[in-house]
């Protein structure tokens, strides 16, 4: 009950007010109270699965009627991690909206990537970022392959360096990820797939966004990695962190991903804009 009430943000005495209400209304006891807690009744374990079934669809019905309000208001919730795209790549952002003056982009900004991708741009139409874990209820379209950048704090004994290699970079501290994020994304950034594991020293910081990072990157003796055009923004906002080119990673690879349950006309348009302008690798 108090973590109940916690995650609902109530009172304790609230929430017992509260399902004593649902009680008397219902007419059964959903709960036996003892020492040690509650537990269901026969009664209350047949109301939460009507009850989840409820909740689910009501869920449902407000994001259908926030995606229709969307379409009809012609607006595009566009995500990003760490760097709003109409900087780290402000040409195609500015043509579309020159294209598509009706349509109004709102950015929003995302914690890194959870393993639950579709679920992780539950607010958001579509998202720009480095590939996040596959997910059949998504689509990607590819944007673009980068360099990986390696940034550190300016005190830092390399943020002298004018390059490095990975072979030099794979053996000091990164930053430390929550474990909310994907595993499989965390560890593109500490360089686990030149390494093939974890970085031997990583810090106790538990980052989930860009600016936990930045904040981490300035106060420790680590470093992350990040794609090049996000290195050519940090440094100029955050004046404690330097960017150092890593000249023998592998590329990040920026992707333009959304639900496959939410697709708008508008989502269409960026779409098919981005890949009529976004020059195409030849294939490997």
């Amino acid at each position: 009950m108090t973590r109940a009430a916690k995650k609902l943000h109530l009172a304790q005495p609230a929430l017992s007010q509260a399902i004593a209400q649902l009680e008397s209304d219902l007419g059964v006891s959903l709960f036996e109270r003892h020492a040690r807690g509650v537990t269901l009744t026969p009664a209350g374990e047949a109301f939460l699965v009507k009850a989840r079934a409820a909740v689910s669809a009501w869920t449902d019905a407000l994001a259908v009627t926030q995606e229709l309000a969307r379409v009809e208001a012609s607006t595009i919730e566009f995500g990003f991690v760490g760097v709003p795209p109409g900087l780290d790549s402000p040409r195609p952002i500015a043509a579309f909206a020159h294209r598509h003056p009706q349509i109004d982009m709102r950015f929003r900004e995302l914690p890194f990537p959870s393993s639950r991708t579709a679920a992780w741009l539950a607010e958001v139409d579509i998202a720009v970022c480095h590939a996040p874990p596959g997910d059949p209820h998504t689509w990607n379209d590819l944007l673009r392959r980068e360099p990986r950048v390696v940034l550190a704090g300016s005190s830092h004994p390399l943020a002298q360096r004018s390059e490095l290699s990975v072979a030099e970079a794979l053996d000091e501290t990164f930053i430390g990820f929550a474990h909310s994020v994907d595993p499989d994304w965390a560890s593109f950034w500490s360089l686990d797939d030149h390494r093939g594991g974890p970085p031997p020293h990583a810090t106790h910081d538990l980052v989930t966004n860009a600016q936990e990072a930045l904040a981490a990157l300035s106060t420790r003796q680590a470093i992350t990695t990040v794609p090049a055009s996000v290195a050519r923004v940090i440094p100029q906002a955050a004046t404690g962190v330097v960017a150092i080119p890593l000249e023998d990673a592998k590329p990040a690879t920026i992707v333009l991903i959304g639900r496959s349950d939410r697709r708008t006309p508008q989502v269409d348009a960026i779409r098919a804009f981005l890949a009529a302008t976004t020059v195409r690798e030849p294939p490997e």
